[in-house]
């Protein structure tokens, strides 16, 4: 039987232990994320087109629910395999994929981009690390969706950058809080098909948006692309699902060398048409501004809130300046604790709340706080009196 090699009980294993109920501990993790606000955010954030004029093109709501039933699909055809018996758990991958991008910024990876080079360096800020951090620490009021260690591993090593060609789990338990890189491999078979997963939903799914769009027609996809596997998202998750299906063996989720190549082919392709097209990066520029002028605002909010009363001091200036006022109050005690824990300083602190608040920012929320602070406000007068 080809199962993962940890115990089901440290696989179950959750920061705080519960008993479990009718739902199994998988599926309970599904709709814990599921019914979580940074879940319900993710519809109004950006996968590669942002702020698109249609309501058809991909979200990252939509992502992740691609990579959900793409991943379930690939589990369910190994459990179905006549020549191999396979166990894997479909409820765990789903709820994985559910959970994967929930520490993505607005504006997609430009977002994540300029938050990394504000910290510091291309690392400084990685979207799989973060999303770990959301449900870990701060759903909740800084309590955390307290999942298990397989949905939290899968979260974290997620990486849906690099496309190798097989992925053999580690089979270790790993200390989750600790990573701070994309060096780690999941600990199950299902973090591995997820990690798969999430390059076969977007791979086709951006090139319809680019069809849409207008950067790209459907003739333009390379003839071996469209010889071999179609020219249609459908054709292209169909492909790659059942070749990883026939090629996914007990050492590693894989798939052949010649859809290996393929998909290479199609990634190479998609940044040469889609994600370095002269308007994605014009657009990335923009986007690059808009969470630098957001960062620097908060920072300054963050200097005018006194910690050791855990009250804000500064005027409420704006919709932006209550809300965030708001979010030190109620935060401000985790994240004392946690500075205290890490040995930080004041300035280190106040740059992780900053970074927490404004990675968890929609798209619309982001461009209406840059409105905010970017625009004069209009002066109303009543009576000859100037008022604000």
């Amino acid at each position: 039987m080809i199962c993962n090699r940890i115990p089901d009980s440290e696989l179950e294993r959750r920061t705080t232990p519960r008993e479990e109920d009718i739902r199994g501990c998988y599926y309970r993790d599904q709709t814990a994320i599921f019914h979580s606000k940074p879940f319900r955010r993710l519809k109004y954030k950006t996968q590669v087109f942002f702020n698109p004029n249609d309501d058809h093109i991909c979200t990252r709501i939509e992502h992740v629910l691609h990579v959900a039933t793409i991943s379930a699909t690939i589990c369910r055809g190994l459990n179905g395999k006549r020549e191999e018996e396979w166990r894997l758990n479909e409820d765990m991958a789903y709820a994985i994929a559910l959970g994967h991008d929930l520490g993505h910024t607005p504006f997609g990876h430009a977002g994540e981009a300029a938050l990394a080079r504000i910290l510091g360096g291309k690392d400084a800020f990685i979207h799989e690390v973060n999303s770990y951090r959301v449900v870990e620490k701060l759903i909740s009021g800084g309590q955390g969706l307290n999942l298990t260690y397989a949905v939290k591993d899968g979260i974290i090593c997620h990486n849906g950058e690099r496309f190798e060609r097989s992925i053999t789990p580690d089979f270790t338990v790993k200390d989750l809080d600790s990573i701070h890189s994309r060096r780690f491999l999941p600990s199950t078979y299902e973090g591995a098909i997820v990690r798969f997963s999430d390059k076969i939903a977007y791979l086709g799914r951006d090139i319809e948006d680019a069809i849409v769009a207008g950067f790209i027609k459907k003739n333009d996809i390379p003839d071996q692309i469209r010889q071999r596997v179609g020219n249609s998202n459908s054709d292209i998750i169909n492909y790659l699902v059942n070749d990883l299906v026939a090629n996914s063996t007990e050492e590693a989720i894989a798939v052949s060398e010649e859809a290996h190549q393929l998909m290479l082919s199609l990634i190479q392709f998609n940044y040469e048409n889609i994600y370095k097209h002269p308007i994605q990066i014009e657009v990335e520029s923009s986007c690059d501004r808009i969470v630098s002028t957001i960062f620097e605002h908060l920072m300054g909010l963050c200097r005018m809130f006194d910690w050791s009363e855990c009250r804000y001091e500064g005027k409420k200036m704006r919709v932006l300046d209550s809300y965030f006022a708001d979010y030190l109050e109620n935060m401000s005690k985790f994240y004392l604790d946690e500075a205290h824990q890490n040995g930080w300083t004041e300035e280190q602190m106040e740059k992780q709340v900053v970074t927490d608040y404004l990675s968890g920012m929609t798209d619309r929320f982001a461009l209406e706080c840059m409105r905010e602070i970017a625009l004069p406000r209009v002066i109303r007068f009543q009576h000859g009196k100037g008022e604000f």
